[in-house]
């Protein structure tokens, strides 16, 4: 079982210093015992002031930089995240409940998108400006021109992250808005918090950024949103319900604030019916499938949640699906060779066992409780005595109609999938991927392209990225789980309307766009 830890009293780090907040603050616990490993609270912060100074000090800091120097400074914190790699990777276990292999796919993307973002930078123009597209001539003479640029905004960068992704969450969102040129107050999700502490602890410990360009809180947002204005932006990565509730507070709606949101997201996947059982796209499929469902014990706003496959092959990828998460051993995530996890706390297992329940009404268990057609929850628990921690073993369905209302409107957030026949034609597949309203990511495994295009024509309008497997690229996927800085992360509908990331693409929600007209030396010199 994991050690215990002394319990910790998180800090926000607001104004330039170090806070402790009154009061006992909301405990953190370690999910595999159920113990308290550290407590954390912002009652009696000023957010005003927090605020404030991000948007007096840290912003003019950063907008003296040219953009080479502010890519100097993400290179500078991934370089000092690397310097603490194991450290944070303890901390994700005991805090997050991650395995070593999760709480590194957590920890090192971090680092990647901000190391990816400095590349990006080395070649960035020096000055204050971007030009977003060309010159665009305006009348008879070449010489009256309009020129669209971006430029930072000067206010400061909210970010409010989900608890699955402590470092990656606060880094990806960091990474573009720091290079944009604005400063960042951040705020973890509270449950998993120790981890994002832990990181900013080491980023304000090396000295990397100036000072207010990073501040963080670590607990409760209280009423930070009523003091953002019309230079600010909010970024959100969370349940739909809280992103609504979000966008219509009355100070974001009078300032016209900018708000991006990252939400539910009912993800699916599709096997085409070309594809035959043990081939490369069929091994291809079961094994991200697998992955996708049990990774981070499927807390992640990529995880799949509903899989299509053509009515003639159901039962053998329901059969080939269970061996394959029968393979995955559930239990003390600080045992190398259990491979997932428990849930972050009690309120998600409650959540995600009710959940299963309400979808039995319209499925069937192909596997679940550790074995074929088992019963929903623990299962066989390695390295776990007793009924502590919050543990769930995958859990795959299949519904009878594919059409069931509820497998499209209720994402379980947690290891577990539902099988939906359908007739193998690529219409079909879009038209089921759309009854999701809207998704972050959703795969196709195939080797025909016809039935590829049609799903893609059909269900892009849906999706904010589509994965394509195919027996060409069966040993060189990543699969659909990781998200690259390089592609943009968001979705339509459901899954909030957001776009983040997408290399310079994400830095357009940071900056403001403003079309210039006149002499076209002129504009070109400002560009300089």
């Amino acid at each position: 079982m994991a050690e215990s830890v002394a319990v910790e009293r998180l800090e926000s780090h607001v104004c330039g210093a170090w806070t402790a907040a009154d009061g006992e603050g909301r405990p953190l616990h370690n999910p595999t015992t159920g113990e308290v490993v550290a407590t954390a609270t912002t009652a009696g912060v000023d957010y005003a002031a927090c605020l404030a100074y991000a948007r007096d000090t840290g912003g003019p800091a950063l907008r003296a930089m040219t953009y080479s120097e502010r890519g100097q400074l993400l290179q500078g914190m991934a370089d000092a995240l690397h310097g603490v790699r194991d450290e944070l990777i303890g901390i994700a276990i005991t805090n997050g409940g991650n395995t070593r292999g999760d709480a590194k796919f957590d920890i090192d993307g971090a680092m990647f998108t901000l190391a990816h973002y400095a590349k990006l930078a080395e070649g960035m123009d020096a000055g204050a400006l971007l030009a977003d597209g060309d010159a665009i001539r305006l009348g008879r003479s070449p010489r009256f021109v309009g020129q669209h640029v971006f430029a930072p905004r000067l206010g400061v960068a909210v970010h409010i992250n989900a608890f699955n992704f402590p470092a990656w969450g606060f880094a990806e969102k960091a990474a573009v808005a720091l290079l944009a040129g604005m400063p960042v107050v951040t705020k973890p999700g509270t449950s998993s918090a120790a981890l994002a502490v832990a990181c900013v602890k080491r980023i304000v410990d090396e000295g990397v950024l100036p000072a207010g360009a990073l501040s963080l809180l670590t607990g409760s947002v209280g009423d930070l949103l009523d003091h953002l204005g019309p230079q600010d932006v909010l970024a959100f990565t969370g349940s739909a319900d809280t992103g609504c509730l979000i966008r219509s507070t009355e100070a974001l709606l009078r300032g016209s604030v900018r708000v991006s949101v990252e939400a539910d997201s009912l993800n699916a996947c599709v096997l085409g019916a070309d594809v035959e059982p043990e081939s490369a796209t069929w091994d291809m499929f079961v094994r991200e499938t697998a992955r996708e469902m049990t990774q981070k014990a499927g807390q992640k706003c990529t995880a799949t949640r509903r899989i299509l496959v053509p009515e003639a092959v159901i039962d053998l990828v329901g059969e080939a699906l269970a061996e394959e998460l029968a393979r995955t051993r559930v239990g003390d995530p600080s045992l190398r060779e259990v491979r997932m996890g428990p849930l972050a706390t009690e309120g998600q297992l409650s959540d995600v066992m009710a959940g299963i329940e309400r979808l039995q009404a319209c499925t069937t268990v192909v596997y679940a409780g550790g074995e074929a057609g088992g019963t929903p929850g623990r299962g066989p628990l390695v390295g776990i005595e007793g009924d502590g921690g919050w543990f769930v073993s995958p859990t795959l369905l299949r519904a009878a109609d594919s059409d069931a209302a509820d497998i499209h409107a209720f994402e379980i957030f947690g290891p577990v999938a539902t099988l939906l026949p359908f007739d193998g034609s690529g219409a079909e597949a879009a038209r089921i991927i759309g009854l999701g309203q809207g998704c972050l990511v959703s795969s196709i495994y195939s080797d025909d392209a016809g039935f590829i295009g049609d799903t893609v024509r059909g269900a892009s309008p849906w999706l904010g990225r589509i994965h394509i497997g195919s027996a060409k690229v069966a040993e060189h996927s990543p699969g659909p789980g990781g998200v690259n800085p390089a592609l943009i992360h968001g979705g339509p509908g459901r899954a909030g309307g957001g776009e983040e990331l997408g290399g310079p693409r994400g830095l357009a929600f940071y900056m403001q766009r403003t079309a210039l007209q006149g002499d076209q030396p002129l504009l070109a010199g400002l560009l300089d």
